[in-house]
């Protein structure tokens, strides 16, 4: 059964991320000389900014030299772009710490491109990434979309997409409009998948995800796929209109 935790306060969410996290980590580390993490963008990355970083619980916790860290999905643009979900993870988190992370962005000599170099880089990204992730952390956008797996048919081929492990994403309904992402395959792989929600805006996909079990939804067909290793931390903000977690 897929899991819910739920909070009232931002600080008692980030603490629980904080403890998932650091939980997979010693659980991973205790099989292997790394811990390999998948990172989405969006909020998300705050909210690692406060567990990792400012938690005194946790921050002493990490050891950022066992980390590999990967990008569950990323725009194609440059790096420092303000769209580059690696630039959010950098501002938000490796500029606050005087270790050394390793840290796995896609080929920025390519974003440049068109649809030659796009497939290009994601290729490049599926040979890199590991057979399996430790922890994959995903968020959940108001339209149902996680990674850049999006709804609607327009899009199907992305969340069918069963041989390649990262895919171009073209014409996404969000700007930018190219993007590469992980496709099922991936996630099925995973030890663990946990996803963050939080605020108003999340309130009536939540409820098509858990009441009315809209499998159409990207998120709402990895709950049903990975039942037993998917977790949803949430704000009550986010889950009001949910009747039936």
């Amino acid at each position: 059964m897929v899991s819910v935790n739920k909070f009232s306060e931002k600080k008692d969410l980030a603490h629980r991320l904080g403890e998932v996290v650091v939980n997979a980590q010693d659980e991973a580390l205790k099989h292997s000389d790394v811990f390999n993490l998948a990172i989405s963008g969006g909020s998300l990355v705050n909210v690692l900014h406060s567990t990792l970083i400012e938690d005194k619980d946790f921050a002493p916790k990490v050891k950022w030299d066992k980390w590999r860290v990967y990008f569950c999905d990323e725009r194609i643009v440059p790096l420092d772009h303000a769209d580059s979900n690696y630039g959010a993870f950098k501002t938000a988190v490796l500029d606050k710490l005087e270790q050394k992370v390793q840290v796995f962005p896609i080929d920025e000599s390519l974003v440049n491109g068109g649809e030659k170099e796009f497939k290009e880089i994601a290729e490049k990204y599926a040979a890199i990434i590991p057979k399996s992730f430790d922890l994959i952390l995903l968020g959940c956008g108001p339209d149902g979309h996680t990674c850049s797996l999006f709804p609607g048919e327009k899009h199907a081929y992305l969340l069918q997409e069963r041989e390649k492990r990262v895919c171009w994403c073209h014409d996404s309904p969000k700007p930018p409009p190219n993007r590469v992402t992980f496709t099922i395959p991936v996630l099925e792989d995973a030890k663990q998948l946990v996803f963050v929600a939080e605020g108003a805006s999340k309130q009536d996909i939540m409820h098509q995800i858990f009441d009315l079990k809209n499998n159409e939804l990207p998120t709402a067909l990895i709950n049903s796929l990975f039942t037993t290793k998917v977790t949803w931390i949430v704000n009550d903000e986010a889950f009001a209109k949910v009747q039936t977690a």
